[in-house]
């Protein structure tokens, strides 16, 4: 099992929405590094932290476990959507999607800040100078160190 860690603006789609709705598709990656990760390296059965981004108090807010393999995101061949790609066809798509479900919210926010701090997370690409990928890889071991920290107070 691999594990990961998905980016979303809580405006956009939150750990709220996906607790009601149950499941999702992970749709909009328009970025061929993310893509890649999501179309060759994610599988049915991954688990997920689901981080809000772009927020006062950015952090993992949630986990999600992926339930499908990849395929075609059908908002890159609608004119109409937002992330629509005209160079993407349905015979040669360019992006991919997951499905996603809810599993838990976690007992609090464990805030980038906090990761950051962790000096045993240097491993974890968030905390690097400079990543901005909305999806990224967990180690087993930072997975574990990260859960663990849901347990300590809040920094």
């Amino acid at each position: 099992m691999n594990h990961w860690l998905m980016k979303c603006e809580p405006d956009v789609f939150s750990i709220d929405d996906l607790s009601r709705q149950k499941v999702e598709g992970w749709y909009g990656i328009r970025n061929y590094q993310a893509r890649n990760m999501m179309r060759d390296a994610m599988r049915i059965g991954d688990l997920v932290f689901f981080y809000h981004s772009n927020v006062k108090v950015p952090g993992i807010v949630g986990i999600m476990e992926v339930i499908s393999a990849p395929y075609p995101d059908p908002t890159q061949f609608d004119p109409d959507h937002h992330y629509f790609d005209p160079k993407s066809t349905p015979e040669n798509p360019r992006w991919v999607q997951v499905d996603v479900q809810y599993v838990r919210h976690t007992k609090r926010i464990i805030t980038l800040q906090e990761l950051k701090a962790d000096e045993t997370l240097e491993d974890l690409p968030l905390v690097r100078q400079g990543n901005r990928l909305s999806i990224m890889p967990i180690s087993a071991q930072s997975w574990t160190r990260i859960l663990a920290r849901e347990d300590l107070p809040a920094e």
